[in-house]
């Protein structure tokens, strides 16, 4: 049996070399990085033209896998229908072939195998999809104990966690004391809480910027101006905003200050113009007494006497 068994070893090497080889043949991406709900790209090319009679892709491990589309020149591009919703060919052909995955989930996450079939055996590529989530990273600030300091710290939400950097636009400022604290989420997200000092702060408006990124996908930025640092809130952070209600206190008491005035001027005003209007009532009324009383002493007799009553007086 030890016999048979060293018989058979050169067998199963030679075999191993000729399926490596045979892969050597397939240029595939290994990992394709991609986002939570976007899409993955995953492209197969043979580096020597080969009589290829169908190429197929299926996903999984041996034993599990699961044949997600075919294609070849007699059926053309053919998914499956459990994936029909799902994948698409982008570039349909026997040399190069290429699938589009929309709309990525968990489920969709693992390694993906593409099938040329020809005459000569099997040539088998592999890439695998990594996804990501990374989430808009929020960035506050806080007074320091100095008053020409304050505390920066950025949050970052993402699978795996990401990393978070924060710097500051101008070079005569800069960040120090840098702390940094994860926090695991129960949907496997981790939430990253990078803070630094911000040193010669003198309220110049300086521009602090701050990058999230999770493993080698795309960055996130988000800059911010601090005109003023507010105090802070119960939890020690607050946003940074350039105006605050208390600002229009002054501006309130003194629209009331001018109000007042308005209004004793007015009063003024009404009063000066009662005062000219009264003696002119007063002699209004002094003229009308006089013209009464010599109405009165001018008064004509209410009766006459008669004609004849004279004559006989006379007589």
């Amino acid at each position: 049996m030890i016999h048979s068994a060293f018989k058979g070893f050169p067998f199963l090497f030679f075999s191993f070399l000729f399926k490596e080889g045979l892969t050597a043949l397939v240029q595939t991406q290994q990992t394709v990085m991609a986002a939570m709900g976007e899409e993955a790209h995953l492209n197969c090319q043979l580096m020597q033209n080969k009589d290829v009679v169908q190429v197929t892709w299926w996903k999984g491990s041996p034993g599990t896998e699961k044949n997600v589309a075919t294609y070849s020149e007699h059926f053309g591009p053919r998914v499956n229908p459990d994936f029909i919703d799902k994948v698409e060919f982008k570039d349909a052909g026997l040399q190069n072939n290429s699938i589009v995955i929309r709309n990525l989930t968990e489920q969709d996450e693992g390694c993906y195998h593409c099938l040329f079939n020809t005459p000569e055996g099997r040539l088998t590529g592999t890439t695998c999809i990594k996804l990501y989530e990374l989430h808009e990273p929020i960035l506050h600030v806080r007074e320091s104990n100095s008053p020409e300091e304050a505390v920066v710290s950025c949050s970052a939400t993402g699978r795996p966690a990401p990393t978070v950097t924060l710097r500051v636009l101008q070079q005569d400022l800069h960040l120090s004391n840098y702390s940094s604290v994860n926090v695991t989420n129960t949907n496997g997200t981790v939430a990253v809480t990078t803070r630094a000092v911000l040193s010669g702060y003198r309220g110049n408006s300086p521009e602090v910027v701050c990058a999230a990124r999770v493993l080698s996908g795309p960055h996130i930025e988000v800059f911010m101006m601090i005109p003023e640092v507010k105090q802070s809130s119960a939890d020690g952070f607050a946003k940074v905003s350039g105006t605050d209600k208390s600002d229009h206190k002054p501006n309130v008491i003194l629209l009331l200050i001018v109000a007042f005035y308005c209004l004793v001027a007015l009063i003024i005003i009404l009063s000066a113009k009662y005062i000219r209007a009264c003696p002119v009532k007063k002699k209004r009324k002094t003229g009308q007494s006089k013209s009464k009383t010599l109405h009165s002493q001018l008064k004509v007799p209410e009766t006459l006497p008669q004609a004849g009553e004279d004559q006989t007086t006379d007589t």
